[in-house]
């Protein structure tokens, strides 16, 4: 019994970490989409430094996890638990160097001045589902819930639309302005970034999905 506690303590508190480390890396994105919308340099310069805090978190979750793995030895929906944990810090952790390359954009933008893709209202909305997600995600994380899960990976069609459309947009104008190439590919390169974003929230629903059922699933084909 003693043993089970202690186990139990520590899991509770790998998931305290978790949650830590995502609502960072949501803040950090938050924070992104107001350095893209303010056009504030010394904000997206915050979300550089931010995220070696993130990228500490990761290393410090994953070295607790090990050690209870090899300490308590779980099995069954224990084990499957602490193996979504890495899955987690892993996706988590790539959130957050794309919010620093949103960042990085907003910055660059910034200096362009006004674009004439009409990109910011697209990059704006994808990040802002995307801190939707990561939320909804965590929530269902915490929640045990495999249905939340599903339902916040579905939002990531949202996203794909938002990319889709910015990248017709692009395209259409590259093709009139062959002068506005260059910093077509810089925006479709950040739009690029944020889409991933949503590919590694959906890893994320997969991975809980797993805890929980057992079973591997293909969200968002």
């Amino acid at each position: 019994m003693e043993t089970r506690k202690f186990f139990s303590e520590e899991l509770s508190r790998l998931r305290q970490d978790i949650l830590a480390m995502a609502t960072k890396v949501e803040e950090n994105l938050g924070k992104a989409l107001t350095a893209l919308r303010t056009r504030n340099p010394e904000l997206a310069k915050e979300v550089r430094a931010d995220d070696a805090e993130i990228d500490a978190l990761q290393l410090r979750i994953e070295d607790d996890a090990a050690i209870v793995i090899a300490t308590q030895q779980p099995v069954a929906r224990d084990l499957r638990e602490m193996v979504t944990i890495f899955k987690l810090t892993s996706n988590i952790e790539r959130i957050g160097d794309h919010a620093v390359h949103l960042a990085r954009a907003a910055k660059k933008l910034s200096k362009a001045g006004d674009s004439p893709f009409r990109a910011q209202e697209h990059l704006e909305k994808m990040a802002e589902i995307g801190q939707f997600m990561i939320r909804a995600a965590l929530s269902a994380f915490m929640a045990q819930d495999s249905q939340a899960a599903r339902d916040a990976a579905a939002m990531d069609n949202k996203i794909d639309e938002e990319h889709k459309a910015l990248t017709e947009n692009i395209l259409k104008l590259m093709k009139k302005n062959p002068d506005l190439v260059k910093s077509a590919l810089q925006v479709l390169h950040t739009s690029n970034q944020l889409e991933r974003l949503g590919d590694h929230i959906t890893n994320i629903c997969e991975a809980v999905i797993y805890m929980i059922e057992g079973t591997h699933v293909e969200l968002n084909e």
